[in-house]
C-alpha cells in the first residue's frame, strides 16, 4: 500500500464512474455516496497532493475499484449473453472467462471485507 497506488486507484475509479467527459464532479459525488470516500480525499489523491493514505481509505479505494470493474465485466457479460440468446455463440468462450473474472473479483472483495 503506497500513496502512489492510492492515487492510481482514485484516478481510475473516477474515470470508471464518470458517465462522460463532463461528469467528473458527478462521479466524485457518486463515489462519496457509494463508498464513503470524500470528494476532497479523491481530489487530493488524483492531483497527487495527498501526503498519506490510511489503511481504511486504501481498502475503500480498492473495494470501489473492484466493484466498478465487476460492474463493467457484468455489463459486457450481459451483452454476450444477449447475443447468445439470439443464436450467436461465437463469444461463448469470452463469456466463460468473464464469469471466472467476476468470481475472482468477488473473492478479492470478500477478502477485503474480512480484513476490515
Amino acid at each position: 500500500m503506497t500513496i502512489e497506488a492510492a492515487s492510481d486507484y482514485a484516478r481510475e475509479i473516477v474515470q470508471l464512474e464518470a458517465r462522460g467527459p463532463g461528469d467528473t464532479e458527478g462521479a466524485l459525488y457518486r463515489l462519496q455516496q457509494k463508498y464513503g470516500i470524500s470528494v476532497n480525499q479523491l481530489m487530493h489523491l488524483r492531483a497527487g497532493r495527498a501526503k498519506s493514505c490510511d489503511i481504511s481509505l486504501f481498502a475503500r479505494l480498492r473495494l470501489a475499484y473492484l466493484d466498478l470493474c465487476r460492474s463493467k465485466a457484468m455489463n459486457l457479460l450481459h451483452k454476450i449473453e444477449t447475443e447468445e440468446a439470439k443464436g450467436d455463440v461465437s463469444n461463448q468462450d469470452i463469456g466463460g472467462k468473464l464469469r471466472t473474472l467476476v468470481e475472482e473479483i468477488d473473492g478479492q472483495k470478500r477478502a477485503i471485507g474480512e480484513a476490515r
